[in-house]
């Protein structure tokens, strides 16, 4: 294993160039230069979620998340997490430079050098590090490796290779998808192949922060210096900063919702003095939205503490509902609903932009799991709703095995129900999200020139 045009170079002995002792470098025992646990900390997490498909949000919460983060600053965990985006939007580009740069593949006992390699490069190529930076630290991090130690000058010829040569790498997998192979594959299967390099290329910006304002959506555009979108949502401009420093937050005249997930609600039409249930309802955008609305809401969820910070995010609104702690398919109501919202757990891919780990933790049988439950809980939301009443079944899934493949099973064994289709003459700028048989159905390639949107699927089901 060598770099290709390193092989001439002289091959590290291990020994200490003062001493001439092997393993006796005093630099492997000296404490470790500022940013290093930073990138440490980066790397240890990257390992988490490629090699144990272990969520990223969770590991980086600052009380509860990975050991690696507790101690960190606000400001360094911040980093930890723009480095963790970058090298996850981009890790096929990322580890195909890489491994251009060798003759043979990395051992596989080498995982945690090559994780190394990819939190390093990601800040080379795709932050604004210093590449100096970025290389010193990785050299120090193999240092203070036992098992990465041996390619400290192999991780240094690496990196100052990539930093000499970036344009020209960057051009040669420019049309490489940053997507894994099977979840690529399944997007060509689906929109085909044009559609799929689009929605793969849209992952890799980052999302921008939507709100749903209560009123007066024009005088809040001018206070936020936002962009009212064809969805109704607004899209902040620029924003640096805290959410809860933004005026309106203390006083609940908006909540954070992506434009897309603002979408389902709205396939009630007029629900005004409605009794209507949100399942699965945490973090309560959704029940916020059908308050507004004018719904009488109960709102179920079954987690306790999801709940909690519902309840919490109505309180700032200064919005009330009857919240209930339950599992969904225990909830069964005194009287059925007029109306059902079930936004339903799932694979959540079409939610990369802002959750770059999930193409990465997931794969098909996740996908296929999550299909038959979410089918379990359609069913079941269908018996919460009175007859003539309406259910809106939705996800932030890109794949139709859990939206309109399952929907087309439920409504063809049973004629007591029928899909209630919306007219793109009703969603100005949003035509395109429409699909053939009027359901909704965007992607992250859409609103292209506004700044994108998540991928999302939502469709009304009459109980006849």
């Amino acid at each position: 294993m060598v770099l290709n045009d390193e092989r001439n170079r002289r091959k590290p002995s291990g020994k200490n160039p003062t001493t001439g002792r092997p393993g006796s470098d005093p630099a492997h025992h000296a404490a470790p230069k500022p940013g290093f646990e930073v990138r440490s900390a980066a790397t240890k997490i990257l390992a988490a979620v490629i090699d144990k498909k272990t969520p990223l949000d969770g590991m980086l919460d600052a009380e509860h998340g990975n050991p690696a983060v507790r101690g960190l600053s606000e400001a360094d965990r911040a980093l930890v997490r723009a480095i963790l985006h970058s090298a996850l939007r981009h890790l096929p580009r990322i580890e195909a430079i890489i491994a251009g740069l060798l003759d043979t593949p990395l051992p596989d006992g080498a995982r945690s050098l090559h994780h190394l390699l990819v939190v390093a490069a990601a800040q080379m190529l795709y932050l604004d590090v210093p590449d100096h930076s970025a290389v010193d630290l990785a050299v120090e991090q193999a240092n203070h490796d036992p098992r990465n130690r041996r390619f400290a000058k192999l991780t240094n010829a690496i990196l100052r290779r990539i930093g000499r040569e970036k344009e020209a790498l960057l051009a040669s997998v420019a049309d490489l998808p940053c997507f894994p192979d099977w979840f690529f594959a399944r997007m060509v299967e689906v929109y085909g192949p044009e559609a799929a390099r689009a929605i793969a290329e849209a992952q890799m910006q980052p999302a921008a922060i939507d709100v749903t304002v209560k009123q007066d959506t024009a005088l809040w555009a001018e206070r936020l210096n936002g962009k009212v979108l064809p969805t109704g949502s607004l899209r902040l401009e620029r924003f640096r900063g805290t959410i809860p420093e933004l005026p309106g937050f203390d006083e609940g005249a908006w909540w954070v919702q992506d434009a897309a997930a603002a979408l389902p609600a709205r396939l009630f039409g007029d629900i005004r003095g409605k009794r209507v249930a949100d399942l699965c309802a945490a973090p309560g955008g959704k029940t916020a939205q059908l308050i507004a609305m004018g719904a009488e809401v109960t709102a179920v969820e079954q987690s306790r503490s999801r709940l909690t910070r519902l309840q919490s995010n109505l309180a700032r609104l200064g919005f009330e509902a009857t919240c209930v702690l339950s599992n969904l398919l225990d909830f069964k109501p005194d009287q059925p609903f007029d109306a059902v919202l079930l936004d339903a757990p799932c694979s959540s891919t079409g939610t990369t932009r802002r959750h770059p780990d999930v193409l990465w933790t997931k794969g098909p049988e996740d996908i296929a799991k999550l299909a038959e439950l979410q089918e379990k809980l359609l069913r079941h939301a269908l018996t919460l709703v009175r007859p003539g009443g309406l259910v809106v079944f939705s996800n932030c899934s890109l794949d139709p095995s859990e939206g309109e493949e399952m929907i087309e099973r439920v409504l063809g064994g049973d004629a007591g129900l029928e899909r209630v289709p919306v007219d793109p003459a009703d969603w100005t700028g949003l035509e395109d999200a429409v699909t053939v048989r009027g359901e909704i159905r965007t992607t992250p390639a859409m609103l292209a020139t506004e700044g994108g949107i998540d991928g999302f699927y939502a469709c009304a089901i009459a109980k006849i």
